[in-house]
């Protein structure tokens, strides 16, 4: 019988592989490893990653911690009852056999788009990866388990309060661009048409926070 494949090789084949898109056959040759196990062990190694980090990427669960992520949106990025920023990053692909125009984007490419929630510390708090890369980023956020629970109310989210320094009561919502539909919890800019001196300060601010989701796809892909 032969040994098993140390775990060492299958935790830097399984990054190398999800990093670079290289095909099993160019990765045998730095891993010397066959392609048929490379097939086995990246699938396997993939399973086990996403079973140990389940407890540690997940939508907060109380009040609490969703006023956690708020505060610390108020403290670093100016922007008070923020719970999260929120986009869409295409990742490209290659066509899948007989699939037509269903994952062709408005890029001109071929892709599935991740979805990601971000807190102001550039850490992720949901991810939904895998839809179709011709529909847009408002369609893929309905299509999550996420926004489904968002709109039936399970998120626990707290429910509005008094803006800091006013007596202005405020939902708790989640930061946006102007791809996503405007909801009580969900926020976007002002349109360019609308704009004054107020609406462009807040625009500002929005934008500000919501950099975080924009940077943290930034590191994710370096």
């Amino acid at each position: 019988m032969r040994d098993a494949m140390p775990s060492h090789v299958r935790l830097i084949a399984t990054p190398r592989f999800l990093a670079t898109g290289r095909s099993y056959e160019d990765l045998k040759f730095s891993m010397r490893v066959s392609p048929q196990a490379l097939g086995d062990i990246i699938i396997e190694t993939c399973i086990a990653i996403q079973i140990a980090l389940r407890d540690f990427i997940q939508i907060p669960q109380s009040e609490k911690y969703w006023k956690k992520v708020a505060y610390e949106f108020q403290e670093k990025w100016q922007f008070p009852r923020c719970l999260g920023a929120v986009d869409g990053k295409h990742v490209q692909i290659k066509k899948p056999a007989n699939s037509g125009s269903r994952y062709f984007n408005y890029k001109g490419t071929f892709s599935v788009v991740l979805m990601a929630v971000v807190d102001a510390n550039y850490e992720i708090l949901m991810a939904d990866v895998g839809k179709s890369g011709r529909i847009s980023d408002g369609g893929v956020i309905k299509n999550t388990s996420f926004y489904n629970s968002l709109i039936e109310g399970e998120l626990n989210i707290p429910p509005p309060e008094r803006l800091p320094g006013s007596n202005k009561t405020a939902p708790y919502v989640f930061i946006s661009d102007e791809a996503f539909q405007l909801t009580d919890n969900f926020m976007k800019p002002y349109a360019l048409s609308v704009l004054n001196n107020e609406k462009r300060i807040y625009n500002y601010r929005l934008s500000r926070a919501r950099r975080v989701v924009e940077n943290f796809f930034g590191i994710l892909v370096s």
